[in-house]
């Protein structure tokens, strides 16, 4: 099976399982979505859904973040991997959106990427979940089952997104950015892969591989 015909069939096996695939981040408007993105590098989206959930009743904006004191954001998100750093982060990205963007968070990819704490995979959250841009954001998930079920062959997430992008059909790409991702967090999990359990298994490169 081509990796092309791999798509469909996943679009139809993981489209059935997962009807309405979206981020598990909690958050309401484009800029929670960013802060929240910024918050889990390192971290599972549970972990960080506890912290902005009192985060965001204090800083529910721009605004209203890029007011606080260093100090204060601190002591809301310490409980996070890197608290100083992403505390600094989002601070200084909530004062730049102020100033330069009326509070509001860009819809385009250099203008994300130019934040302080964002990077591309960022930055591809965003615009394709805040703002419905075909774009296809590769974690850890996405690079790993992708690469086992063999619709790429690649080392790097760079190379993944990139190969991802020429296969699959532009309509399909946000939905299939979770399709991947919620396989690999639930079902082909980096230590334990449950290939027991995958409907996707008789197609899957790594399953036939150790089956």
């Amino acid at each position: 099976m081509t990796p092309k015909e791999k798509i469909v069939l996943l679009k139809e096996v993981l489209g059935s399982r997962y009807p309405n695939p979206k981020s598990e981040l909690n958050y309401e408007n484009p800029f929670q979505l960013l802060i929240a993105t910024i918050l889990a590098a390192q971290s599972t989206d549970r972990q960080v859904n506890v912290i902005t959930r009192e985060l965001f009743k204090v800083a529910p904006d721009a605004n209203s973040l890029s007011r606080m004191e260093l100090d204060e954001v601190k002591n809301l998100v310490r409980s996070i991997n890197y608290f100083n750093n992403k505390a600094k982060n989002i601070l200084e990205v909530s004062r730049i959106l102020v100033n330069e963007y009326e509070g509001r968070v860009p819809d385009r990819r250099a203008a994300l990427e130019s934040l302080p704490g964002v990077g591309r995979k960022t930055a591809n959250v965003v615009l394709s979940n805040a703002f419905r841009q075909p774009v296809m954001p590769v974690d850890t998930h996405v690079h790993r089952v992708s690469n086992r079920i063999g619709v790429v062959k690649t080392g790097k997430v760079e190379e993944t997104e990139t190969e991802l992008m020429k296969i699959i059909p532009e309509a399909w790409v946000i939905d299939f950015h979770h399709y991947l991702l919620l396989h690999g967090r639930y079902t082909c999990k980096a230590k334990k892969p449950e290939c027991q359990n995958c409907p996707l298994s008789f197609v899957c490169d790594y399953a036939q591989l150790h089956s």
